[in-house]
């Protein structure tokens, strides 16, 4: 195992981290299958990995009463530091900073947390949660040793980054989406930068995209069979993110021992600085082509909304398009089941024609409602839908 400057402090974290929101299971995502899931987390720290992220909200909340257990056994709490995350959605009050931590800490078996994240941060969940008085809050909480370092997970624009990192010189470290693909995408290259440069610690999140970044469209896959350095396709993008000085730790969700192996067997080569220039430029490339397999030009704009009929159409072109760009269909039909309203489909367009006028890109809105909701909805292959 490699290990990495964890941004001020005087502490090496592991390349690999191991991720508890994609634990194995036995059907439902609550019932974990704990016998192997403890297995493949003793196993990653045997060989290593000193970083365990879980979250109050993991696995329909079974994930911190399984990380505890899975700790305990075998004295496996002394190895590791824990992170786990405050679920700003869940805060109402300022009391219920204090409800909610005593419930993890009794949860996670431990009388400390070591890396404590405020979850999931937008502009509107960072300003609940500042004018809650969370940082003042977080300090009583650190200097009774109930958690030792503050930090925040993020998922929006670039300019709200920037006035989170700037808010608190409390900050210990942030968690950010980031991958090849996400280089402009919320916090971005330019956050990790940014917040490199302000002395945090930075946790990189969906490094392989959800999985989209493992086996490949063949164009893709073609792409990394021409360069001389062999990789898989998992190792391309975990490498990349290697290579960056300022990434600190790479968080994996994995759900087989095979991918802890992969993981692991990838985090031994880990190195700063280790990509050469036409490695860098392939990468480069292999963002653009997946680009160019996105069938529908939208760049999320917004001009089109808000729908008369309530659709919301740039939610809808983004899980069509990912779908088809990364070659997972079932994916995106489980995304647009799962996590967009019915009233909000592809199929409550009426065809009125309202958006169409507004949309720069000059998509023809109306006639590819059908066509997305024939693919996301009814489940028909991309490739029997003609295009409008």
């Amino acid at each position: 195992m490699q290990y990495r400057k964890f941004g001020k402090l005087d502490w090496s974290v592991s390349a690999l981290g191991f991720g508890c929101m994609r634990l194995p299971t036995l059907g439902a995502p609550a019932n974990i299958d704990e016998p192997e899931a403890t297995r493949m987390l003793h196993a990653a720290i045997d060989r290593g990995v000193n970083y365990v992220d879980t979250a109050y909200t993991y696995h329909g909340s079974q994930s911190e009463l399984f990380v505890g257990r899975a700790l305990r056994a075998g004295n496996y709490r002394d190895r590791v530091r824990l992170a786990t995350k405050l679920p700003s959605w869940k805060v109402d009050t300022a009391q219920d900073f204090d409800r909610i931590l005593d419930e993890q800490l009794g949860k996670l078996q431990t009388d400390h947390i070591d890396f404590y994240l405020l979850h999931a941060l937008d502009k509107d969940g960072w300003q609940k949660l500042r004018d809650l008085g969370v940082i003042a809050w977080a300090e009583k909480a650190m200097a009774g040793g109930r958690f030792r370092y503050l930090g925040f997970s993020f998922h929006d624009g670039y300019d709200v980054f920037q006035e989170i990192v700037d808010a608190s010189d409390r900050w210990t470290f942030c968690q950010i989406q980031y991958n090849y693909m996400d280089v402009e995408h919320q916090a971005g290259m330019r956050g990790l930068k940014y917040a490199a440069s302000k002395g945090l610690a930075v946790v990189i999140m969906e490094p392989l995209l959800g999985g989209r970044l493992v086996n490949p469209p063949q164009p893709v896959q073609n792409l990394w069979d021409s360069a001389q350095q062999k990789r898989s396709a998992a190792g391309w993008a975990l490498q990349w993110l290697w290579s960056q000085p300022e990434v600190s730790v790479v968080l994996s969700g994995m759900s087989t021992m095979a991918q802890v192996e992969d993981n692991l067997s990838h985090a031994s080569a880990a190195g700063v600085a280790t990509f050469t220039a036409p490695e860098l430029a392939l990468v480069d490339e292999a963002r653009k082509l997946y680009q160019s397999l996105c069938p529908i030009p939208c760049t999320k704009c917004e001009y089109c909304m808000p729908c008369p009929n309530g659709v919301n159409i740039p939610r809808n072109f983004e899980i069509f398009n990912t779908g088809k760009m990364y070659a997972k269909p079932e994916a995106a039909r489980s995304d647009y089941k799962l996590w967009l309203p019915k009233e909000e489909w592809a199929s409550e367009c009426i065809d009125c024609g309202t958006c169409e006028p507004l949309c720069p890109q000059s998509i023809p809105i109306s006639d590819w409602m059908p066509i997305v909701h024939s693919v996301l909805g009814e489940g028909k292959a991309y490739e029997d839908c003609m295009q409008p």
